[in-house]
């Protein structure tokens, strides 16, 4: 089809979708591709050399096929890693990382106690240290790698449902009390989480803030393009409509269905 070049959205699987979701509420006359690298989902069991080393390739393939006008890395295991390496390998094009949103957090919470519920491969990045040296030094940061609940969204958002024991159990060790205080605030460091909050409000031990990025990430890729600024023309597949593309080939019915509720095409 012919038409502005579109922002491309890539996640190691759906939850890339919480973002999509903003940025078409603030960008309603952009075209949108959902890049899902399914094939090597979850990106939390790679050694980081060979993640690395697979995502700098894949995305030379990428920007090479679809011409992006911008790059949204919808997860913070890749951003964390490989965003410098990125716009290092690539300075013609427009990237937007996603990181732990620990300057909003700190800035919000009153009693200083803060939780980041990330995935390992976020908890264990040095990137992740820094922001909280950088932003968070008056806090008492926990953070708090999940092992499972990127699957469990994957779940829900196939089937419709999850366990909720499984949520309470891996979001537990983020509510912590120090000296009469309580965690106030826990960072949803990965955007598959959003999609379980509503579950995590009703297991958690006593309300929070839930802090979501997507919405910043959105607002992040509409200030690179500009209000709304003409982009070159090109020529893309997807039959007029915005299109998901999962890098496994094996989009089965129900994700076609999820895709779809999203306007999005499956291919």
């Amino acid at each position: 089809m012919t038409g502005q070049q579109p922002i491309l959205i890539f996640d190691s699987g759906v939850g890339g979708l919480t973002v999509l979701r903003e940025a078409r509420v603030l960008m309603p006359d952009r075209r949108f591709i959902y890049i899902a690298d399914d094939a090597a989902f979850p990106y939390g069991n790679w050694e980081e050399p060979a993640l690395n080393a697979h995502l700098l390739a894949l995305f030379g393939q990428l920007l090479e096929r679809y011409q992006p006008a911008v790059s949204v890395i919808a997860c913070n295991t890749a951003s964390t890693l490989v965003i410098d390496a990125l716009r290092e390998a690539f300075p013609a094009h427009l990237f937007v990382g996603t990181v732990p949103a620990i300057k909003p957090a700190a800035e919000r919470t009153r009693s200083g106690l803060v939780s980041v519920l990330a995935t390992p491969g976020t908890v264990k990045r040095q990137y992740t240290r820094d922001l909280i040296g950088k932003w968070a030094q008056k806090c008492h940061v926990r953070l708090v790698g999940s092992t499972a609940l990127a699957g469990l969204a994957e779940i829900y958002m196939r089937d419709g449902f999850v366990d909720e024991e499984a949520v309470r159990a891996e979001i537990a060790p983020c509510f912590i009390e120090q000296d009469g205080r309580f965690t106030d605030i826990v960072v949803l460091a990965c955007t598959h989480y959003p999609f379980l909050v509503n579950r995590m409000r009703k297991t958690a031990p006593w309300p929070v803030d839930w802090i979501d990025p997507a919405e910043a990430i959105a607002r992040r890729a509409q200030s690179l393009l500009g209000d709304g600024q003409p982009r070159e023309v090109v020529e893309l597949s997807g039959n007029g409509t915005d299109f998901a593309v999962f890098t496994s080939g094996k989009a089965n019915f129900a994700t076609r269905r999820l895709m779809q509720g999203f306007g999005l095409t499956a291919s």
